[in-house]
C-alpha cells in the first residue's frame, strides 16, 4: 500500500482534526502518501481533494470541526454517484480510505467496499455516541462537557428567580448527551428517546422539590424524546410552576476538543491506518473498556446502542 485518503462525513464533531492530525501523520511516518478529501463523499464524487503533508496537518489538534469540510452527499447513495467516486480512485491512485464519521457514512463505505473492492477503515465521529461496537465516538465528551458548562450557568439564574428550567440537548435517537450530562449537571429529571416518560411523574417531583424548598430545578430533554417548550407548558399548566426553555442546538457540534476526545481520536486514526496496512479492510476502530479494539463495520449499524441503565437508574435515585 503507498497511498491512502481519509475524509470526514456527516455531521461534525469536537476531535475529528485530531483524528484527521494522527491519520496523515500516521501514514507518513510509514512512508504513505495522503489525499485529502474535502467535503466527504461530495468532494469524493467531484474530486475535490489533493495531497496532505506534515505541515497540512500542524496546528489543528486543538482546533474543533474539520478542516476537510463535511457534507451530506445525496448523490453518493445512488450508483452512478458512487461510480464517479470510484473514477477518482483510480485517477489518485487511492489504494486506502478512513471514512471519520458516523453509522450512516459507516454504511455507505460499506456499500463503496462491496461494489468496488476499495479497502475501507471506519472511525466514529459522532457527538450522539450512538454506534455500535465502541463505547465512545469522538465528539461525545466534549459535547457533554459543554452541556454541563451550559446547565452550571443556567443554575446560577435558575436559583437567584426560583424558577425551572428545560434544557433541550442534540439526540434525535439517542439519549446518550441528556443521561450523561444529566447525571453530571445534577438535573432533576432526564428525560430521552430510548424510554416512556410520564409527564405526571416528573410534575410530581418538581412540586416534591418546591415544597421542601427547593430554589430551583433543572430538567434535560433529549429533542428526539419531546421538544422543550411542549415540555414547559405542560409543566407550567399542571403545577403553576414558572419554567423557562434553552436549546442549546448546534451549540453542542462546535468547541475545542476535550483531550479525552483529543487522545481517543489521535488513538483511533493511527490505528485506523495500522489496520489498512495490515490488510485488515471493511472494519471500524473503536475503544472498549479502555482497549483499542477493531470489529468489522456493519457494527456499527447492525444494532441501537443501549442505553446504560445503571446510569439512568443512578441519576434517578441521585435526584430525589
Amino acid at each position: 500500500m503507498l497511498r491512502i485518503a481519509v475524509l470526514t462525513s456527516g455531521g461534525d464533531s469536537p476531535g475529528m482534526n485530531a483524528a484527521i492530525r494522527a491519520v496523515v501523520r500516521k501514514a507518513i511516518y510509514h512512508g504513505l502518501e495522503v489525499i485529502g478529501i474535502q467535503r466527504g463523499f461530495s468532494g469524493f464524487i467531484e474530486a475535490d481533494m489533493g495531497p496532505m503533508n506534515l505541515g497540512s496537518v500542524a496546528d489543528i489538534i486543538h482546533r474543533g470541526g474539520t478542516v476537510l469540510r463535511t457534507a451530506r452527499s445525496e448523490e453518493f447513495k445512488t450508483y452512478p454517484g458512487r461510480t464517479k467516486a470510484y473514477a477518482n480512485v483510480a485517477r489518485f491512485g487511492i489504494q486506502g480510505l478512513v471514512i471519520i464519521g458516523g453509522d450512516g457514512s459507516f454504511r455507505g463505505a460499506r456499500v463503496f467496499h462491496d461494489e468496488f473492492n476499495v479497502p475501507v477503515l471506519g472511525v466514529p465521529g459522532t457527538i450522539d455516541n450512538d454506534i455500535t461496537g465502541t463505547d465512545y465516538s469522538i465528539g461525545f465528551d466534549t459535547a457533554v462537557n459543554t452541556v454541563v458548562e451550559a446547565i452550571n450557568k443556567i443554575r446560577d439564574t435558575a436559583t437567584s428567580h426560583e424558577r425551572t428550567f428545560i434544557l433541550e440537548v442534540m439526540g434525535r435517537e439517542s439519549g446518550c448527551i441528556a443521561l450523561t450530562a444529566g447525571l453530571a449537571g445534577g438535573a432533576e429529571s432526564i428525560i430521552i428517546p430510548e424510554l416512556e416518560f410520564n409527564i405526571d411523574e416528573v410534575c410530581e417531583k418538581l412540586y416534591r422539590g418546591y415544597k421542601r424548598g427547593k430554589l430551583h430545578s433543572i430538567i434535560i430533554v433529549a429533542e428526539g424524546a419531546a421538544g422543550g417548550m411542549e415540555i414547559s407548558k405542560v409543566i407550567s399548566e399542571k403545577t403553576g410552576l414558572e419554567t423557562k426553555v434553552t436549546i442549546l442546538g448546534h451549540l453542542q457540534r462546535g468547541g475545542t476538543p476535550s483531550a479525552f476526545d483529543r487522545i481517543l481520536a489521535s488513538r483511533l486514526g493511527a490505528r485506523a491506518v495500522e489496520m489498512l496496512m495490515s490488510g485488515h479492510h471493511k472494519h471500524m476502530v473503536g475503544m472498549m473498556a479502555g482497549e483499542i479494539v477493531t470489529c468489522p463495520l456493519e457494527t456499527a449499524f447492525a444494532g441501537k446502542q443501549p442505553i446504560d441503565m445503571d446510569v439512568y437508574n443512578l441519576a434517578a435515585v441521585l435526584s430525589i
